[in-house]
This record gives C-alpha cells, sequence and structure tokens, in this order.
C-alpha cells in the first residue's frame, strides 16, 4: 500500500528515471504519466475514468489553443529572417558607427542582438548569424577571445526575453489559474522593462571593461572605418526601418489592440517574406530559403505539441494523486515568505536549466507554481492594481512569468547543454577555443542572475505598464489570505469526470 502523499515525489523519481534511461522528453513524461495512473488507480486514488480528463485536454487545450498557433509564424518569420541578409547590414553599419570607441564593435553586437530579438524571437539564428559575421572582426582587431565570444552567446539570448519571443508566448499559455491567467499582450508589456534594463547591464559591462582593461576591446582604426557622415547614418537607417516596420506588425498590433497574437504572428511572417522577396538580390536561393523555412517550423512545432500532449498526460496524473497540493504546502512554507519562494523558485529553475531546455521547464513546472505564485505574490501587487484582486493575480502571473524568462536564459549559456555555446562552437574558426567560449559565458550568466534579482526586488519594472483598472470590492473567487483564517470544510474528492484544475482555497491534504 502506497500512501497518496508519496506519489508526487515518486511521480517526480519517475520522470528522472524515464529521462535518464534515454527517452526524449515528450514520451518521458507519457510515460511516467502512464505508468504511475495504473499504480493510482490499482491503489483506489482514483477510478478509471478520471483519465478521461487526458484526451479531454489534448484535445480542447493542446490541438485547440488558438494562442498556440503563433508559435508557427514566429518560428517561420525567425528562420526566413536568419538567411535574408539583414544582420549583416545592421552589423556592418552598427560597427562602423560605434568602431571608433573602445569596446565598440561590442556594443554593436549587443544593439543588434535587441532589434534582431524583436523581429525574429530565436536564438540559433541570432548567435550563429552575428557569429559568423562579428567574430572573424573582432578576432582580426584584437578583442579578447573570452569577451568576444561572451557578448554574443548573450545578445543571442536576449531573444529568450525580447517580444516577441515564443518563450513569452509558452509562458502566457501555461500561467492559467482559477484566480487569474497571464495573457501574450501583458506578458509583451512586462517583458519591455527587464529586456531594456538587461541590455543596459550588458553595455555597462562592455563600458567597464574597456576602462578597466583596455587592450580587451580596442577600438577599430580609423583607416578601416569607410564609411562617414550621411553614408553611414543611410546605411544604418536601411537596417533599422525594415526592422521598426516588422516590430509594428507583430508587436504594435497586439499592443494597440488591433490584432491577436496569432494574426500578428501571421503578419510578421508574411513581412518576412516580402522582406526577403526585396533582398532577393542577394539570397542566392529564395526558393530553397522558403522551404528551409518551411521544415524548420514544421519540426519545431511538432516538438513542442508532443511535449505539450506529454505533459498534459502527466499533469492530469499528478494532480489526480494531489500532487498539486503537495506543491502548495511544499513552496508555500518556506521561511521568507515570498520572497523566500521567489529566491527558491529561481534557483531550482536556474539548476534545472543545466539539463532541461525552456520549453521542459516551461510545461512541466510552471503549471504547478502558478496556483502558489498567485497565492503568494497577489498580495504583493494588490496596492499597485488599485486595490483589484483579480488585476493583482494576474499582474502576480506576469510578473512570476517575466522573472522566469530572466531566468531561463541561462539554460542557454551555462553547461553542459548551452545551446548558444554549442552554436558558438559550431560556426567558430578552429583557433577559438573551447574553453574561452566556456569561460566567456560565465561573466554574462552573472549578469542575467543579477537581472533575476533586479526583477524580484522591483516589480514595478514589469507591472507598470500593466492595466490597473478601478478597485473592486475584493471577493471569495480572489481571496488570497492565508488558510489558516478561513473556517473549516469538509473535504470532498474531485468528480472523476470533471476537468482536472488547482483550487487555491483547498486545504492541503
Amino acid at each position: 500500500m502506497i500512501p497518496l502523499e508519496w506519489m508526487p515525489p515518486l511521480m517526480f523519481g519517475g520522470l528522472i528515471v524515464f529521462m535518464l534511461i534515454g527517452f526524449p522528453v515528450a514520451f518521458s513524461l507519457m510515460a511516467a504519466g502512464l505508468f504511475f495512473s495504473l499504480i493510482a488507480i490499482s491503489e483506489g486514488f482514483f477510478g478509471m475514468a478520471f483519465l478521461q480528463a487526458i484526451p479531454q485536454r489534448i484535445f480542447g487545450s493542446v490541438l485547440a489553443n488558438d494562442l498556440l498557433l503563433a508559435i508557427p509564424f514566429f518560428t517561420f518569420m525567425g528562420a526566413i529572417l536568419e538567411r535574408c541578409g539583414l544582420a549583416e547590414e545592421m552589423l556592418d553599419s552598427m560597427g562602423q558607427l560605434f568602431g571608433r570607441v573602445r569596446g565598440g564593435l561590442g556594443y554593436s553586437v549587443i544593439i543588434v542582438g535587441f532589434i534582431l530579438g524583436a523581429i525574429t524571437g530565436t536564438v540559433a539564428a541570432q548567435v550563429i548569424a552575428m557569429a559568423m559575421i562579428s567574430l572573424p572582426v573582432m578576432m582580426r582587431y584584437g578583442y579578447n577571445m573570452r569577451y568576444a565570444t561572451g557578448v554574443l552567446a548573450a545578445s543571442g539570448t536576449i531573444t529568450q526575453l525580447v517580444p516577441p519571443s515564443l518563450v513569452l508566448i509558452v509562458l502566457a499559455d501555461q500561467l492559467k489559474t482559477q484566480s487569474g491567467s497571464a495573457d501574450v499582450g501583458s506578458m509583451y508589456l512586462g517583458a519591455w522593462g527587464p529586456s531594456l534594463l538587461q541590455i543596459a547591464l550588458f553595455a555597462l559591462y562592455t563600458f567597464f571593461l574597456s576602462r578597466i582593461r583596455p587592450d580587451y576591446l580596442p577600438p577599430v582604426p580609423e583607416s578601416d572605418l569607410t564609411l562617414k557622415g550621411w553614408a553611414l547614418w543611410k546605411k544604418c537607417l536601411m537596417g533599422i526601418i525594415p526592422s521598426a516596420v516588422l516590430i509594428f506588425l507583430v508587436l504594435g498590433t497586439i499592443m494597440t489592440g488591433i490584432a491577436t497574437p496569432t494574426e500578428s504572428g501571421a503578419m510578421g511572417a508574411m513581412g518576412a517574406l516580402l522582406l526577403a522577396w526585396i533582398r532577393r538580390a542577394s539570397i542566392p536561393n529564395l526558393n530553397g530559403l522558403v522551404q528551409e523555412a518551411y521544415q524548420n517550423t514544421m519540426r519545431i512545432t511538432a516538438m513542442v505539441v508532443f511535449i505539450l500532449i506529454g505533459s498534459t498526460c502527466f499533469s492530469v496524473v499528478f494532480q489526480g494523486v494531489d500532487g498539486g497540493f503537495w506543491v502548495e504546502e511544499l513552496f508555500s512554507n518556506l521561511p521568507g515568505g515570498w520572497v523566500g519562494f521567489l529566491v527558491v523558485v529561481n534557483l531550482f529553475v536556474f539548476f534545472l536549466a543545466f539539463f532541461l531546455d525552456f520549453f521542459e521547464i516551461a510545461f512541466i513546472v510552471v503549471p504547478m507554481l502558478a496556483p502558489v505564485a498567485v497565492k503568494l505574490l497577489a498580495p504583493v501587487l494588490l496596492a499597485s492594481m488599485n486595490g483589484n484582486p483579480q488585476a493583482a493575480a494576474s499582474a502576480a502571473l506576469v510578473w512570476f512569468g517575466v522573472m522566469l524568462c530572466v531566468n531561463m536564459q541561462t539554460s542557454f549559456m551555462h553547461p553542459p547543454f548551452g545551446f548558444a555555446l554549442f552554436y558558438l562552437r559550431g560556426v567558430a574558426p578552429k583557433e577559438v577555443k573551447s574553453s574561452d567560449i566556456y569561460w566567456g559565458a560565465l561573466p554574462w550568466v552573472a549578469l542575467q542572475l543579477v537581472m533575476v534579482a533586479v526583477v524580484i526586488a522591483f516589480p514595478a519594472l514589469v507591472t507598470t505598464f500593466l492595466d490597473k483598472p478601478a478597485a473592486v470590492a475584493e471577493s471569495q473567487d480572489f481571496n488570497f489570505t492565508s488558510d489558516e483564517n478561513k473556517p473549516d470544510t469538509p473535504s470532498t474528492k474531485v468528480d472523476e469526470d470533471a476537468p482536472v484544475t488547482f483550487q487555491l482555497d483547498k486545504s492541503v491534504k
């Protein structure tokens, strides 16, 4: 006889075992869910009819989810822009513009990384494109190898945070509770403050390094700066103006309420195709580029859907054995209140990112933590949301989601599965040592962790631009008070045919 309270930790342990055997993550989730569902049924924790929730959720919440249609659109847009020559033109013009100052090439990589992040949304495209263009130039002018590789990897991973990031779309889909939810538009608005501040931190680090170790970041000789005056500004504008148009098509239409995320993604994809057609003279095989973009989009979309189906199977069974209450009890009783919760969760996600990518973390961990985040963080934001409990709940999820997004950038930067470092190693010249790539990433990982601490300490950095509706009387549906002050109510078993949902004000079993 297995006690009910043992089942949630056993499911986590079983999931790790399945992945260590070598199963892909999607099938590991399915296998763990189905395996422990048999145990739960045999132990009488729920009946066979309870498993009807799995196909109901797959067809109702995954395959019929309009929001997830934005993922293939943004993926296709990034695949087109990766090879249309826009990155090359922007890096060349920005290098000419900032080349006269120490660290100028570093500043240009940071700025172009931010702009490309706002129009592509894919890390691989940015890191590979910028490394192939900028790394040989930085090596030719004597830049320190660790700084050069670090700034290229870090400026590529900023696309995880800058809208229209795929991570923000996925997190918005997963951050849903009975008290509130985080929509894509709010996630985009909340991410702008941290993304701009992170770019400022990167530039500030470059500035101080150029003063402390000027030999690490030398200026470009005047003789090599071929463009000056209006010719230089014209070339800069030729890269920035198309980017600004695409940014408006993708982000401006969402933030102004003109289009949904899916519709804006479709417009962005069409804009990328139009830009590629305009620049067709510099593209050797435009038809081949479009076909390759389709194939890349198909692979990524299929991967996301399979992971979602697997995580649905796992989460339904996990909640059926009261896993939601176990997670709530585990994280609600941490010392330090909401600050302790955020510190522990961010450390947990940071170490998970050593082994899992952001899709896996988002689909496995985030839905379990979202109800606890609402319960602990909504009271912190209640005053800033004009005392509106529902607005505070939604703002808490946006704050929590953006914070995790900042944290999950590190999954691309640290070993053993730092994919940005793998991309960089794949395109870097042979004289670049792997040790320089890994050691060079550490200061930038530290800057990303500093950014996590800043977002924890200053939630207004995320919530300032969110809607603040008028205050309403607090209702029972959005009661964030402690369970200790509530009258005792009998605990009832969830109907086996009903959809499985978190219930924040149910007492922990």
